[in-house]
């Protein structure tokens, strides 16, 4: 541009005014750069001299009607009005033409190939903070711009690093909706390997921050689910619960993609819940391709052709560059059904040159557009998938259902990615337990009142900003490098030792009978799962709390490692228990993490905990060890059954193998084995579905037939008043605990896999299979994300004719907490639940197996660029340890023990030490040995999802009836929760309730209504499908799967 005219500087001065004039701030960082760069623009397009000055009086007379100056600070500020977000600001296109809105994004991934921190700050190729830098620059130069936003881990490191005027500038662009956040997660979580409670918690996190900065116009409207590997139909229940108006994805199964685009039902209104209907009934859209990427030859950033518009040039490529995207419109539009179709310009990590993207855009719009003098019928524009959502709604036409889920998902023939669904076992695992320690955190803050003095509330958000940043879909799902693995790992365990000071201070103030008491220091052993805890094992005496993060008093066995083999153990009123030191079995010696440890044996006691509250217990060593001894035997041949009140288990004397399971209640007896196997890995170049290895993502084994580790287990049986175990032993790297407690209804067992050998060059993928006489018919069934239970049927999907290549691995589906089969005739279930996500099916009649452990040497050449080898704390190998729980029960009974059992694993009770030289009786007399934050348990279908501490002096808290609509007879009726009195340290005095999102009064939450084939039309107002809670009353209704939102104001 040549040199400024005299308007041209006024308007440059002015648009410095906006800053406090004591600053001096480059032109494109004002709150009005847009201004400026739109009179550059201007002028850059060779406007003739007295059009450039016209142009920028009209800036200059536009930019000073809308200020108002603050006489005390010298500044410049907008006046306020309403924003201009939100569907009223969407270019919906013009009628009779094919409308084409494109996408500006970027799809940042929150740790893979490298951690979190190196893709924000640009370590190689590109940063993020580079991205949102370029981009928002672009957006204030131009208002017919637009560009979408996801990941806000990512968001909210760049929004902190901003000065105060730029902070100004960027909620311009968001309240006049050139800058739109969808999604609004922390991260885009991955389906397959996330907990329902994971996946609230991190959206939650990502929407209180953007309506925290940003109002209603920062709260997301769409879900943009593009990269995770499958999709949960509990993942879109969510998202209709949290308001949104639609969903959008990349990736399913070749199959079904290829019937859905000659069909064109790419866009359908997907059902996410049969117990709640149309509350969670989801616009989804599929992208073309099954790809988020631009169409090809037009990812302007990484090397394709410009839009070269000189026509002095040799080079002029516009028609050429036009009639070629003309053709990609053309052929895309066939796959849908109205004159509208969305197309993606933008991929990962793009737009770090967002003036590249951009300008190239620009042109592409331009000149296109410009056709439409000459009779084209096709029309460009920016724009967002809401508006997208938006402009299709509008044209009220009808749309198939969809009913099941998008697992599993197959790019090609051979290809299942199936294999993450148990990639990296021991992360997974620590998710679960940190994310259960985090519900602990949350609501001890929130029951002890923490202030504040106590510097909780940043502790709180570390943990919780990690574990959003985990459940990323290279995050928990295990397909990131090993690096970031353990910086995930490193991320987390920070956070909870945050959490660990959180819940001292709150038992700082729950502890104490007086102000006088002093006070006690607790300490946690998160290596207990490896008996491995120095407090308990390096101290005569000891004082044990533990806490029940659930609203009812629930049973528990505390397993707690100890040196010696003797000890004495009172409850909470100072009476004997009774107690087992159970020997620690041999595998258990060998494990890493074990050494330095002094244990020799679990002490084990059994104890029923207050709901929402905790019990004491005091344990001191003892030289008489004759009430906590265990005996221990050999198998000599001969069968071995143990059995407790409710269960018996046979084992046979040749195999040492489990032969049968006997529900002694309902005289249900079934055949039952169990045995631990491996598949062999494909290796391969990966050039073809014929080609594919194993790796981070795929499961593609070599045969369908495993291979048994050990087919005579060494085999011994531990005996004791409280718990009786039977311990098998494969091979020196596969071992498990069969274990029955006393009074449990169910069977645990405990397995430890590795290092799983891998000297002889094939990478293998164990598996723990479970054999009966179970009649199944090819049925099997399998949770969503820890909530509602889908239907599998071996080798079948339920919306096409599905062709299977992999026997094996086409038949695994995620199992985020448990697994059944039924047998019809013999009114038998068998259930399995987890400690954590694991891929598993049913690959034969009457058979459930769970995959436990994976280790490979080859990569499967999906991204990852690395094998799935993980190295073990010394090298070795990763040695993994879990459990599962198995009941067997009637059909129509089955439902309340897997619900319970579920809810009190992922929300287990959480144990705590003191060292205390104090005798009991003095203890109880300066501390609470027995609390709890509830004046009475909630309804026995009602679970308390959250509690925690909002903002302003308001708490947030979830109820929900997390029991299916035909689960059980008495269970799945409608539950009411009074909220008056119902806490102890406070009382409940008023209610505002939300949406799932804890982010709009859910009184004036509204959605776009669809029309639905074989339905009819969706519901508009989210507040109908719940009963108003009474202000005076404070009584909550639930109905089956139902979760409820509130924002309470209390009184201590």
């Amino acid at each position: 541009m040549g040199a400024l005219s005299t308007p041209s500087l006024i308007a440059a001065i002015l648009l410095l005014g906006v800053h406090r004039f004591s600053e001096a701030v480059p032109l494109s960082d004002g709150i009005l750069g847009e201004r400026w760069g739109q009179f550059r623009v201007a002028s850059n397009r060779g406007s003739s001299s007295t059009a450039n000055n016209d142009r920028a009086r009209s800036i200059v007379d536009e930019f000073l009607a809308k200020l108002d100056r603050d006489e005390g600070t010298g500044t410049l500020r907008f006046r306020s009005g309403a924003p201009q977000c939100g569907y009223s600001q969407c270019n919906v296109g013009k009628p009779g033409m094919l409308n084409v809105h494109l996408i500006s994004h970027t799809h940042d991934d929150v740790g893979w190939l490298k951690t979190v921190d190196q893709y924000f700050y640009g370590f190689g190729i590109t940063g993020v903070q580079y991205i949102l830098d370029t981009v928002t620059q672009e957006l204030m130069n131009d208002p017919q711009k637009r560009f979408v936003y996801v990941e806000q881990a990512f968001f909210y490191r760049w929004w902190n690093e901003l000065h105060d005027a730029t902070r100004h500038l960027i909620k311009g662009l968001v309240n006049t909706g050139r800058l739109e956040f969808i999604l609004g997660g922390w991260c885009m979580n991955d389906e397959a390997a996330t907990h329902y409670s994971s996946i609230i918690d991190q959206h939650t996190l990502g929407f209180k921050f953007l309506y925290h900065n940003f109002g209603e116009c920062g709260r997301p409207r769409v879900g943009w689910q593009l990269d995770p590997f499958g999709h949960s139909r509990e993942q879109a229940s969510l998202f209709a619960q949290f308001g949104f108006d639609g969903l959008f994805f990349a990736r399913l199964d070749y199959q079904d993609y290829s019937k859905r685009k000659d069909e064109k039902r790419l866009e359908h209104v997907w059902m996410g819940s049969e117990s709640l209907g149309d509350q969670a009934t989801l616009f989804t859209g599929i992208l073309y391709g099954a790809t988020y990427e631009p169409p090809r030859g037009f990812s302007f950033e990484y090397g394709d052709t410009p839009i070269m518009d000189d026509q002095r040039l040799e080079g002029y490529n516009v028609d050429k560059r036009v009639n070629e995207f003309f053709d990609i419109v053309n052929s895309r539009a066939n796959a849908y059904s109205s004159n509208h179709i969305m197309i993606s310009m933008g991929a990962d990590f793009h737009y770090s040159n967002a003036r590249k993207n951009f300008k190239n855009i620009d042109k592409l719009i331009e000149y296109a557009n410009a056709l439409q003098a000459n009779g084209s019928k096709i029309n460009l524009f920016y724009s967002t998938p809401s508006c997208y959502v938006y402009a299709l709604n509008q044209l009220n036409l009808t749309y198939t259902r969809k009913d099941d889920d998008y697992f599993p998902y197959a790019h090609r023939e051979h290809t299942f990615w199936t294999g993450y669904f148990t990639s990296r076992p021991a992360l997974k695992g620590y998710e679960r337990s940190s994310n259960n320690f985090l519900q602990v955190c949350k609501q001890l803050e929130t029951l002890a009142v923490l202030g504040p003095e106590h510097g909780s509330r940043v502790k709180v958000d570390k943990l919780r900003q990690s574990l959003g940043v985990l459940q990323h879909h290279d995050g928990v799902s295990g397909t990131s490098k090993q690096h970031v693995a353990f910086d995930y790992a490193k991320m987390v365990a920070s956070g909870v030792a945050a959490c660990q000071d959180v819940v001292n201070a709150s038992y700082g103030k729950l502890l104490p009978s007086s102000s006088s008491s002093p006070a006690l220091s607790v300490e946690f052993c998160p290596l207990a799962n490896v008996s491995r805890c120095p407090v308990s094992e390096n101290n005569e005496q000891f004082v044990v709390v533990i806490y029940n993060p659930i609203a009812h008093d629930v049973d528990y066995t505390a397993r707690v490692p100890v040196s010696g083999r003797g000890y004495t153990v009172l409850d909470s009123d100072l009476k004997p228990v009774t107690a087992q030191v159970v020997p620690l079995p041999v595998f258990t010696l060998i494990v890493p993490e074990f050494g330095g440890s002094k244990a020799v044996g679990d002490l084990v006691f059994r104890t029923r905990l207050p709901a929402l509250g905790f019990t004491t217990f005091f344990v001191k060593k003892s030289s008489d060890n004759s009430q906590t001894e265990s005996y221990i035997s050999i198998l000599s041949g001969k069968d071995v059954t143990i059995k407790n009140e409710y269960l018996s288990l046979t084992f046979g004397g040749e195999t040492g193998l489990l032969t049968g399971l006997t529900n002694l209640e309902k005289s249900l007896n079934i055949e039952l084995s169990n045995s631990l196997l491996y598949y062999k890995s494909c290796d391969g170049d990966n050039r073809g579905g014929d080609r594919q290895a194993s790796g981070a993502y795929i499961f593609r084994p070599n045969g369908s037939s495993p291979i048994p580790i050990g087919l005579e287990p060494k085999t011994s049986i531990v005996q004791g008043s409280e718990v009786q175990e039977v311990r098998q032993i494969f091979s020196d790297w596969a071992s498990q605990v069969v274990r029955l407690t006393k009074g449990a209804r169910y069977v645990e067992i405990e397995w430890t896999i590795g290092p799983v050998p891998v000297d002889d060059h094939i990478g293998k993928e164990v598996i723990s299979r479970f054999t009966s006489n179970l009649n199944s018919n090819k049925t099997f069934y399998t949770d969503a994300n820890g909530r509602e239970v889908l239907k599998r049927v071996r080798d079948y999907r339920p919306t096409w004719t599905f062709k299977q290549t992999e026997p094996v691995a086409g038949n695994y589906y995620p199992v985020n907490s448990r697994i059944f089969i039924r047998d019809m005739e013999k009114n038998a279930q068998l259930t399995v639940l987890t400690d954590r996500s694991q891929g598993g099916g049913s690959i034969a009649d009457g058979q459930i197996e769970l995959m436990t452990h994976r280790r490979m040497l080859h990569d499967d050449s999906l991204g990852v660029g690395e094998a799935l080898n993980e190295p073990g704390l010394d090298g070795r190998g990763l040695i993994v340890r879990g459990k599962y729980y198995i009941f067997l029960d009637t059909i129509e009974s089955s439902a309340r023990l897997h619900r319970d059992m579920a809810q009190s694993l992922y929300m287990a009770p959480s144990v705590a030490f003191i060292k205390s030289d104090l005798a009991p009786a003095s203890y109880s007399k300066s501390y609470k040995t027995k609390w709890s934050g509830l004046k009475g348990s909630l309804p026995a279908n009602v679970h308390l999802l959250t509690l925690e501490q909002w903002h302003s002096g308001k708490f947030l808290v979830r109820f929900e009836h997390y029991y299916e609509k035909n689960d059980d007879r008495e269970r799945s009726e409608i539950a009411e929760v009074k909220l008056k009195d119902l806490f102890a340290p406070f009382n409940i005095v008023s209610v505002e309730e939300q949406t799932l999102g804890a982010n709009k009064p859910l009184a004036g939450a509204t959605r776009l209504q669809w029309n639905v084939e074989d339905y009819g039309r969706t519901k508009r107002d989210m507040s109908s499908f719940v009963k108003p809670v009474d202000p005076q009353d404070l009584v909550v209704e639930l109905k089956p799967m139902q979760i409820r939102t509130f924002h309470v104001t209390v009184n201590e």
